[in-house]
């Protein structure tokens, strides 16, 4: 298993319990694929440098994973095709 840091921004039109659903959501895609979570660092809602589907703000959320190749797929596949998660950033952290 590797490490990686994993970042991704969720909409900011979401209510609270809609985002944590939605961090909760995706973890959970990671563990079911054999993945280790080992911190999830929620840095909340933060002004974007740039407008990315006409938003102006996003709530980032960083993730350190160990995980094999497969579940890394898997997350960034369901990620792609989720309408609440505006922008993601997967890298290998080879400490």
């Amino acid at each position: 298993m590797r490490n990686y840091e994993i970042l991704y921004i969720i909409a900011p039109n979401l209510d609270e319990d809609a985002t944590k659903k939605t961090i909760e959501r995706f973890s959970n895609i990671l563990t079911d694929q054999g993945a280790e979570i080992v911190k999830v660092d929620e840095w909340g809602k933060r002004r974007l440098a740039y407008e990315i589907n006409d938003f102006g703000e996003g709530y980032y959320v960083v993730l350190k994973v160990k995980a094999n190749p497969e579940a890394i797929n898997e997350f960034d596949r369901r990620v792609k095709l989720n309408d609440d998660i505006i922008r993601t950033l997967v890298v290998r952290d080879d400490d």
